[in-house]
């Protein structure tokens, strides 16, 4: 697009030059060139305004998007700086373990049986896209009548067995390991009941035994901060790093409930006239949920887990108070005697 210059020329006529091009031009031309100097303009205009307005919404959607991230941080820091024993939104793999339990079961799932899995199945899709090609009709359209390969079948025998050695060991280390009891430093008693847990604490030292129920809240009214389906009425508390020897049964009239608590790498039956157990030994404070993992009835999703891992200190205060709460209601219970249960499941 040029530039229009009039100059004086013969005749008393007016020459319209092209200062871009250095060549006289007509009246229309000239009016050509105008009217794209104008749309230039008026484009450089929009232009403007365009890459103004993207520039505003980008600073308003960069402080939208800031403010949500903060109220986010600040909603999740209420309901996780001390919940560490939970699913998160996104979260791929197990829930992380705060026990040498749960440590190995993670080891054995992740660096054992995940890449086998992942070798096995690579090669079962590259095995079948090979005879896809290499086999098909056109390809080979006439078929071989082989019917045995000793070769073969030795190695679909062989490769699969010692796939399940290599598992099997560790399997059976992780079993052993879940299966011996240290010694305890505090044991105590879950009951599943219809639909809930009930947790029972011995008598120890001064501090009389009790028991208390722990109930799912009430979901139309669910206070600030707490989880929906998993926060309870009252937590079941133990101290960090204390070995917990853990009872489980289930109401005598009732039905079968299964007691898990990922974080703690522990899962094991509550059977009606039975008493299971298993132990523990968190490492980190924290609140740690777990739920039924057994179809035990219409309610079955509404009676969760809850262990709340406090100091040694605090324990003390929390096994004080709450006994004396629920003392008055738990002064006909009977406590297991934790040197002579079996262990049955």
């Amino acid at each position: 697009m040029g530039v229009l210059r009039l100059e004086s020329a013969p005749r008393n006529r007016v020459t319209i030059l092209n200062m871009k091009a250095k060549r006289p031009v007509g009246v229309m031309g000239a009016m050509t060139l105008m009217k794209q100097s104008l749309s230039a303009a008026s484009g450089r205009k929009t232009l403007a305004i365009k890459t103004l307005a993207s520039k505003t919404l980008v600073s308003k959607t960069l402080v939208g998007l800031m403010a949500a991230m903060a109220s986010t941080a600040a909603l999740m820091g209420s309901v996780s700086a001390q919940t560490v024993g939970r699913g998160f939104e996104n979260q791929m793999g197990l829930i992380p373990g705060v026990t040498s339990i749960a440590h190995e079961i993670d080891f054995f799932h992740n660096d054992i049986l995940l890449p086998i899995i992942t070798v096995i199945s690579l090669f079962v899709l590259a095995l079948l896209i090979y005879v896809m090609v290499k086999f098909n009709e056109k390809a080979n359209p006439t078929p071989t009548k082989t019917t045995h390969h000793t070769g073969l079948e030795v190695a679909w025998t062989i490769i699969p067995v010692l796939i399940l050695v290599v598992i099997a060991i560790p399997s059976f280390r992780l079993l052993t390991h879940q299966l011996t009891f240290p010694e305890a430093d505090i044991t105590m008693k879950a009951t599943g009941k219809q639909w809930y847990w009930s947790y029972t604490y011995p008598k120890s030292g001064d501090v009389a035994a009790f028991e208390f129920d722990s109930n799912l809240l009430d979901q139309a009214a669910l206070p600030p901060g707490k989880l929906r389906l998993l926060d309870v009425d009252y937590e079941a508390v133990v101290p960090v790093n204390k070995t917990v020897r853990l009872q489980v049964t289930a109401d005598a009239v009732g039905v079968i409930h299964s007691f898990v608590i990922q974080s703690f790498g522990i899962r094991i039956d509550a059977v009606p006239g039975r008493l299971n157990e298993t132990w523990f030994k968190a490492e980190k404070e924290g609140i740690y949920y777990g739920q039924c993992s057994k179809l035990c009835g219409k309610d079955h999703a509404f009676m969760p887990i809850v262990f709340r891992v406090v100091s040694e200190e605090k324990y003390k205060e929390w096994l004080a108070k709450t006994s004396k709460e629920f003392a008055a209601t738990s002064s006909s219970t009977q406590f297991a005697d934790a040197e002579s249960a079996t262990l049955r499941q």
